[in-house]
């Protein structure tokens, strides 16, 4: 626990990093990844970025071994210093992070991992997108059809809670955005492979 102010790390960025399998970054990436103890301190990290010791606590290893996979993955690019923080005695200690969210490893040439790359880009924001349109779909059928329902005059309106049930008592929003995942995953597909 840290007792003085400590420099917050950034949370990283959404972009994917797309590495060729038989490219040198995949080669570093592999071997940091290989042992156990690294791939744990890894998703140590992605739950929250802590210094050098307290990874050895969390992972239950030498502070030694810590320090040894953590140098194996800054090399590979899978963490950084992301910040400082102070130890009751006064010490400066590194924090370190994630430096991506996505990792996609991929078997082509060159041009293969641009297109790959730039199609998880417009895949994520898609979805993105998909999801806050999902949002608003919710909202839609609970507020705005659910209060017109009963002055819809002449004209039958389906309760949002039969729309519900109809389809197997998920909501109208969860429904929305599996079907918009469903499309874009087959035109991602069918962009891919023509």
């Amino acid at each position: 626990m840290s007792l003085l102010p400590s420099q917050k790390p950034d949370a990283p960025d959404g972009d994917p990093r797309v590495i060729g399998v038989d490219s040198e970054d995949a080669d570093r990436v592999l071997s940091a990844l290989s042992a156990g103890t690294a791939r744990t301190m890894l998703t140590t990290l992605h739950e929250e970025p802590a210094t050098a010791s307290e990874l050895a606590d969390d992972v239950e290893t030498s502070l030694q071994n810590a320090q040894y996979h953590l140098g194996k993955l800054r090399d590979a690019d899978l963490v950084e210093v992301a910040g400082t923080s102070y130890s009751e005695k006064g010490r400066e200690m590194d924090v370190y992070a994630p430096t991506d969210a996505p990792l996609v490893l991929f078997a082509g040439d060159e041009n293969t991992g641009r297109t790959v790359q730039s199609m998880l880009g417009s895949l994520l924001g898609a979805v993105a997108v998909l999801g806050v349109a999902s949002l608003l779909v919710q909202y839609l059928t609970e507020h705005v059809f659910a209060s017109n329902a009963g002055s819809a005059g002449g004209f039958s309106t389906m309760n949002v809670d039969t729309a519900s049930n109809a389809a197997g008592g998920v909501p109208p929003g969860v429904l929305f955005f599996l079907g918009g995942v469903l499309a874009l995953v087959l035109a991602a597909g069918y962009r891919y492979w023509r």
